[in-house]
């Protein structure tokens, strides 16, 4: 969780931000990341942070679980529901991951935000802080974060994660899972005909 929405990649529509079911979304989430993703990047970290317990915490898990598994020999992903990145096991598991060169991180996690942001998706370029919208203070990791604003920030928003609409984060968790899963099938020239997520 963090409360910083700057974006990366102008989109015209919603001042940068992509409503969560824009059916659209996948291709926007591609065409940015194709801007971050240095053209060396020879493997794709993908950090699903989150909770398995939460709703509104799950966002991460959720996408790391339909990504898992999926182009193995160019995409990592680490942190999904069956083995979540959450705030008990992020230090110890990243303090134990060593990214080689030439690899590009992307944290995925759900974010708190204004009333104009909320129930949208936001690219970031750079590190990202998890749990800063919650006012905890892990280590800043990544190359580029894909964010979904699931609530706006408030005294109750704690609280609030607990009731999170499910169909918002699983819609978004798709979208989100979606336009990675298309950007690095095009990245890395995967045929067309590759699964765009790992489903049941």
């Amino acid at each position: 969780m963090l409360n910083h929405h700057e974006t990366c990649g102008k989109l015209d529509m919603n001042k940068g931000f992509i409503p969560y079911n824009d059916k659209l979304a996948p291709l926007y989430i591609r065409n940015i990341l194709h801007t971050l993703i240095p053209s060396s990047t020879q493997t794709i970290y993908v950090l699903g942070i989150g909770s398995n317990r939460i709703t509104g915490d799950s966002l991460g898990s959720l996408v790391g679980t339909l990504l898992h598994n999926l182009y193995p020999r160019h995409m990592k992903i680490i942190g999904c529901l069956a083995s979540p990145l959450d705030a008990v096991t992020f230090i110890p598991r990243l303090s134990h991951t060593n990214f080689p060169e030439k690899s590009f991180v992307i944290t995925v996690d759900s974010a708190l935000g204004t009333i104009e942001t909320k129930n949208s998706m936001v690219i970031r370029k750079g590190p990202f802080q998890p749990g800063a919208g919650l006012g905890h203070s892990f280590p800043f990791i990544g190359d580029c974060s894909v964010m979904g604003v699931v609530h706006e920030k408030d005294a109750a928003a704690e609280n609030s994660l607990v009731f999170t609409n499910l169909h918002l984060i699983y819609t978004m968790a798709i979208n989100i899972a979606k336009g990675i899963s298309l950007a690095v099938r095009q990245f890395y020239r995967y045929p067309s005909d590759e699964p765009l997520l790992v489903l049941p």
